[in-house]
């Protein structure tokens, strides 16, 4: 078994200390919706189970897809609101990486419920288990959650409640993490920052009212918000983005990773700017614009395989205000 073979010696020392498996649900996938519930199963090193937590969280609106989470408005009126769980979450995240399936979901999720509320998470790093299967090339016909419980015969008992998706997620993140020490293979820990500037959509009915749109599962892996259509930029690409000159428009810039200031007003920035924002990375990609450049994320390692230049949330930011004119006309 895994746990014979890893000894003192042979585990590797760059590893965390120690780690929070979070599990959230939510009243959907936009960017007002809110969390209704939460779980965290602390592990230790090794990925042995410390203990476990859950709560309710009141949303303050209607509780989104109660046929998926179960959880309606009744059962919520009366739990506690963000704020007053924020202090024992942060107690239990705190100096732990945090682990989650499809972690920028619920991390961006943590992230605005903490913002929202004035307080800073004491999240600074993350774990996604879908990148780490990916990592140990574990032969899975797909990364669903149960797919990954199924492969390391951990039964599960209520899917979609955060205490048992937590709970599923832990016992499967064990043996990941036993594989992954054994052969030696890196983390992909990626960099959390906190929100400092976002802004809400127009807020939905508050709880009291059932949500009756349409919402399916998770988002696809790597990706939580929900596409956007923007207009086609009207200038033409003037190339790659030169170290100390300005940005030009038509330019394509892509993102990738946390950034202080919400994803989308930046790149709703990047558009005003007359800008073409990318959802991906190409030869013809003009700028990179990353907080953590030495992550493993697909866009970070295309940028460097195709020399990308490459600069930070704050630099974008100097570069935006003064973006030059197109020098080649409306394309």
């Amino acid at each position: 078994m895994l746990e014979d073979r890893t000894t003192d010696t042979s585990w590797p020392s760059a590893y965390p200390e120690g780690y929070a498996v979070v599990d959230v649900e939510t009243t959907g996938l936009a960017r007002d919706d809110r969390i209704v519930s939460a779980a965290v199963y602390r592990v230790d090193a090794r990925g042995e189970v410390e203990d476990h937590w859950y709560t309710l969280v009141n949303p303050e609106r209607d509780p989104g897809p109660v046929w998926i989470h179960g959880l309606t408005s009744e059962v919520l009126e009366g739990a506690p609101l963000f704020p007053e769980i924020a202090g024992e979450l942060s107690r239990r995240l705190d100096g732990r990486v945090l682990v989650a399936h499809n972690a920028v979901f619920d991390w961006s999720m943590l992230a605005r419920e903490y913002a929202r509320a004035g307080i800073t998470a004491p999240v600074r790093r993350r774990l996604c288990t879908i990148a780490l299967a990916k990592e140990l090339a574990l032969p899975l016909p797909n990364h669903k959650l149960e797919t990954l419980a199924a492969h390391f015969g951990v039964e599960q008992r209520r899917a979609h409640h955060a205490l048992d998706d937590a709970r599923v997620l832990a016992e499967a993140f064990r043996p990941s993490l036993r594989a992954a020490a054994l052969g030696g293979v890196r983390l992909p820990l990626l960099e959390c920052l906190p929100l400092t500037e976002w802004s809400d959509s127009p807020a939905r009915p508050t709880i009291g009212r059932q949500y009756g749109g349409p919402y399916g599962s998770r988002p696809a892996a790597g990706n939580w918000r929900p596409s956007r259509k923007r207009p086609p930029c009207p200038y033409p690409n003037p190339g790659r983005w030169q170290d100390g000159q300005p940005l030009v428009q038509g330019m394509r810039v892509a993102f990738s990773g946390d950034t202080s200031t919400e994803r989308e007003l930046l790149e709703d920035r990047a558009t005003e700017a007359g800008l073409h924002v990318a959802g991906s990375i190409s030869r013809l990609t003009s700028l990179l614009v990353t907080n953590d450049p030495d992550s493993g994320t697909s866009k970070t390692v295309r940028a460097r395989q195709y020399g990308t230049p490459v600069v930070d949330e704050a630099a974008f930011g100097q570069l935006l205000r003064d973006v030059a004119p197109a020098t080649g006309g409306e394309g």
